[in-house]
């Protein structure tokens, strides 16, 4: 009999026994930071941008000289010249000056509001009619604008995207320190299971939880190493786990975890470190296992591929991402549901849902078939104590992560 804990007992006792563990930091080029987590604050060395930009193609003015101006009496200004394109402005503005300034180049000293070309004559003989005010600052970026020296752009543990990636390099960071990256050893159990590039022959399938527990463990920040498909025996379990621990963070093992006569996983964990849950109150995923061997997580997830999926959703994912010292983000819509849906298992059930013009429709799947989850955009949780909802209840979808 499996002595079943929460959901959230087992994240408790996760954060409990695991949560102080963090990954060494490294040094990596920009080009390589993209889906990195930031090992400190980055902070601005300088202004950005450096000087007064423009944004649109125009002229340059002292926003006073064209205050009341209109179609039928038009501002008129001397043109002092204009600034080039990557090239420092040299022109200082008087009063009832302007100078050409196209979009992106820097303004000339005292300007301070740029007038759309479109709303400018030239009259010739360097008298420029403007025919629309404009107040200070209007159509440019001021120097620091966007960033300045001093200023905390980037906290520590953040997961850079592409955005970032683009702050960074407008700050003129070259190479930054990140978080290393967690190892999860992955081994697969059974006597039936062969690779995915392997012709199945009778009472056979193919390994489902290796390449995408691997996925998934790359998806959160971490990357993974396949040890093996390991056959239901004892000591060839415990050799393969010997074997992988020294060089993973954490261990991420499928199969062999229930009650049955060839589950040899328990014993394993027992043997070479401490079982500290075995069995889990939660639908599908009940025969998980958590273990620490030489101080190091040890997750036994189910060979159900659907259960070991949601059990890394629930409880290795936040581990993940704590190890990186980040936040899972995790986005979540209220929507109604499509159908009823029965529950009377005495345990929190994950339903995979598809998102429909009509709401959260709950996808019916059983035991192991994979494929249910590729069609769901995310999930509900019910309680353990809840016997189901109804049509049209609001329910809280969990998006997964794509």
């Amino acid at each position: 009999m499996l002595n079943v804990k929460t959901v959230a007992e087992v994240n408790a006792l996760v954060s409990e026994s695991f949560g102080g563990l963090r990954m060494p930091t490294e040094q990596v080029p920009l080009a390589e930071a993209l889906g990195r987590v930031t090992a400190q604050d980055i902070l601005s060395q300088e202004f950005v941008p450096n000087f007064n930009r423009a944004t649109v193609d125009g002229y340059a003015v002292i926003a006073s000289d064209v205050f009341g101006c209109t179609d039928a009496i038009p501002a008129l200004l001397t043109l002092a010249g204009e600034s080039r394109m990557g090239e420092p402005a040299t022109i200082t503005l008087q009063q009832g000056q302007c100078a050409y300034v196209p979009t992106g180049a820097e303004l000339p000293a005292n300007a301070d509001a740029m007038v759309m070309l479109e709303h400018a004559e030239d009259f010739g003989g360097g008298t420029i009619a403007i025919n629309k005010p404009v107040a200070p600052g209007a159509n440019l970026i001021f120097r620091g604008d966007d960033v300045k020296p001093g200023q905390t752009v980037i906290p520590a543990g953040s997961l850079l995207s592409a955005a970032e990636i683009g702050t960074l390099a407008a700050m003129g960071v070259s190479r930054l320190a990140v978080v290393r990256k967690p190892l999860a050893g992955i081994i697969s159990t059974g006597d039936e299971l062969v690779p995915a590039g392997q012709p199945l022959a009778g009472g056979q399938i193919r390994d489902v939880n290796a390449p995408m527990l691997a996925a998934a463990v790359r998806q959160c920040g971490g990357e993974a190493h396949f040890v093996g498909i390991i056959k239901d025996n004892q000591s060839a379990i415990r050799a393969a786990l010997e074997s992988a621990l020294p060089g993973c963070d954490l261990l991420l093992l499928s199969g062999g975890t229930s009650v049955g006569v060839k589950d040899a996983m328990p014993a394993v964990i027992s043997a070479l470190g401490e079982l500290l849950v075995h069995g889990v109150a939660a639908k599908p995923g009940k025969p998980t296992i958590l273990g620490v061997i030489q101080n190091k997580p040890v997750f036994g997830l189910p060979g159900n591929p659907v259960a070991a999926y949601f059990m890394f959703h629930m409880l290795v994912r936040p581990l993940i991402y704590s190890m990186l010292g980040a936040q899972p983000a995790e986005r979540r819509l209220t929507l109604p549901l499509t159908r009823a849906v029965s529950s009377n298992h005495g345990r929190e059930e994950f339903v995979p849902v598809a998102i429909t013009p009509n709401g959260a429709q709950p996808i019916a799947s059983k035991s192991g078939l994979i494929s249910t989850l590729a069609c769901a955009q995310g999930f509900i949780r019910i309680p353990r104590d809840c016997e189901g909802l109804p049509q049209g209840e609001p329910v809280e979808v969990i998006l997964f992560e794509r």
